[in-house]
């Protein structure tokens, strides 16, 4: 069973040869990379090769860079290893329901994958709750960007779907050719872990995941990323998350 794990999870717990080296030892043989860990791509590639960990996917903010260096952005992904990677935000000003952005960022987006794909990699979006709130015009900018941007994937952030207000099954059934790869988190129940922002351990919420995963492996998604965006012990969550993603 290949499992990744997005770095961003650990951001509070480096060093990164710790991390590293427990999320090996876990049993983890993929991690998903992130701005922090781009600083020196050759580097930090030789602590994955020597803890026996690959790094098929990363994820590059802000959007910009793409546009201003993708020369760099394609570089340092060929460096660590990656196949697929994802913008996984616009900046907070731009997180609202306004039509025109989204459409706006949609085009770029659809731009930017062009060159990527060009360049050998794959390209895609990956989600937050914000893409589902209602625009002016009755539309989502979930909706906005699968529509303009028609040749990109999307890695889909299924508890962030929830957050949002939406059944990630019926998302999970309507783009099934548009998902390739899932974060998998989990939600506290409510007024749980609220030093943690509200996010469990994955296995430890209230999420489905067993039935999440069916839906997901039934369309073909190959790669799943654990994550929690604030939890308060790394190694808790990595070792409960993997433990778990094993029964789904």
């Amino acid at each position: 069973m290949d499992v990744s794990f997005q770095l961003y999870s650990a951001r509070e717990f480096t060093p990164w040869e710790t991390v590293l080296q427990r999320l090996s030892g876990l049993g983890y043989t993929q991690v998903e990379g992130f701005g922090g860990n781009y600083e020196d791509p050759a580097a930090f590639r030789e602590l994955l090769d020597a803890n026996g960990l690959a790094m098929p996917s990363g994820h590059f903010f802000p959007m910009e860079q793409f546009e201003d260096d993708i020369g760099k952005v394609i570089a340092t992904a060929k460096a660590l290893g990656m196949e697929r990677i994802f913008v996984p935000a616009v900046p907070p000003e731009q997180r609202v329901p306004d039509a025109a952005m989204w459409q706006s960022i949609a085009e770029r987006l659809e731009a930017i994958g062009s060159k990527i794909r060009d360049a050998g990699l794959r390209f895609g979006w990956h989600n937050h709750d914000f893409e589902f709130q209602t625009c002016a015009d009755g539309r989502l900018p979930m909706d906005i960007i699968l529509e303009t941007a028609p040749s990109i994937e999307w890695e889909a952030d299924i508890a962030w779907i929830v957050r949002g207000g939406q059944d990630p099954l019926t998302w999970i059934n309507i783009h099934a050719d548009r998902i390739t790869t899932a974060h998998v988190k989990d939600i506290a129940p409510e007024g749980e872990c609220a030093d943690e922002d509200g996010w469990a351990d994955v296995g430890q919420g209230t999420m489905d995941w067993k039935g999440i995963m069916a839906a997901l492996r039934g369309i073909g998604v190959d790669l799943f990323v654990m994550e929690h965006d604030k939890p308060s012990d790394f190694d808790r969550f990595a070792s409960r998350s993997i433990d778990a993603f094993k029964t789904f």
